[in-house]
C-alpha cells in the first residue's frame, strides 16, 4: 500500500512566521492537489515545548545562526517557532486537514532537536512511525511539506534507511536556504541514498 506524508506545514514556517521559508505558501494547493489523490494521508508536526534547547533565546550570549554541541552533535539555532498549543504550531489553514488522519508530533523533548518525522537527530527516540506504517502495510511512501533541506531530507533519509520505498514530490517542497545551494543539496543527498524525485504532474 502506499500512503502520503505531510510534513509540517505549519504557521511558523510559513510566510510572516517564526521560522518563515520563503515562498512555502506557494507549495500549500499542490499539497492540497495531493491529499485529494491519496487514499491514505498522514502529517507530521514539529512540537516544541517553550524553552526548547534548539531556540537561540534558550543560549545566554547566543543568536539564531550559531551552533551548540547538544548532546554528541553540532546544533543550529533557531528562533523560536512551532510552541506546544501556540498559533505558529498550527497546521496553516489553507492546508487540506483529511479528517480523522493521524498526527505525528515530534521534537517534544527539550533538550533534543528532531528534524525527521521518525527519530530525534540523536536517534534515541522513535515517533512511532515506522512501527504504524509497517503494522499498517505500507511499503511506498511519498513525502512533502517543508522543509526540503531540513525535516523533508531526514525524513526521507530515515524512511529509507528503515526499508521504506521513498518518493519525494519536488514541487510540493520548499527550503529554508540558511545556504544558497541548501535546497539543491537536500536533492541531490535524497536522490543519492536511494529516494525517488518526481513532481506531482508525474505521479500515476
Amino acid at each position: 500500500m502506499e500512503i502520503l506524508i505531510v510534513v509540517d506545514v505549519q504557521n511558523d514556517f510559513l510566510e510572516g512566521g517564526a521560522l518563515e521559508v520563503r515562498g512555502g505558501s506557494r507549495i500549500i494547493p499542490v499539497v492540497n492537489s495531493l491529499i485529494e489523490r491519496f487514499s491514505h494521508v498522514i502529517y507530521t508536526q514539529d512540537w516544541h515545548p517553550a524553552g526548547h534547547k534548539s531556540f537561540a533565546s534558550s543560549h545566554r550570549g547566543k543568536a539564531v545562526g550559531d551552533f551548540i554541541r547538544l548532546g554528541t552533535i553540532d546544533q543550529y539555532l533557531w528562533p523560536d517557532h512551532c510552541i506546544q498549543g501556540s498559533f505558529g504550531a498550527k497546521f496553516h489553514d489553507k492546508l487540506l486537514f483529511r479528517a480523522g488522519a493521524k498526527v505525528f508530533q515530534k521534537g517534544m523533548n527539550e533538550n533534543i532537536d528532531s528534524y525527521s518525522a521518525f527519530y530525534d537527530n540523536l536517534r534515541l527516540q522513535s515517533t512511532g512511525l515506522t512501527d504504524y506504517l509497517r503494522t499498517n502495510g505500507y511499503r511506498r511512501i511519498h513525502i512533502c511539506g517543508l522543509a526540503t533541506d531540513y525535516c523533508v531530507k531526514y525524513s526521507v533519509l530515515d524512511a529509507l534507511s528503515d526499508g521504506f520505498e521513498t518518493v519525494l514530490i519536488t514541487d510540493g517542497t520548499a527550503a529554508v536556504n540558511v545556504d544558497p545551494d541548501d535546497y539543491n543539496r537536500a536533492l541531490n543527498a535524497m536522490q543519492a541514498a536511494g529516494a525517488m524525485l518526481i513532481t506531482s504532474n508525474q505521479l500515476l
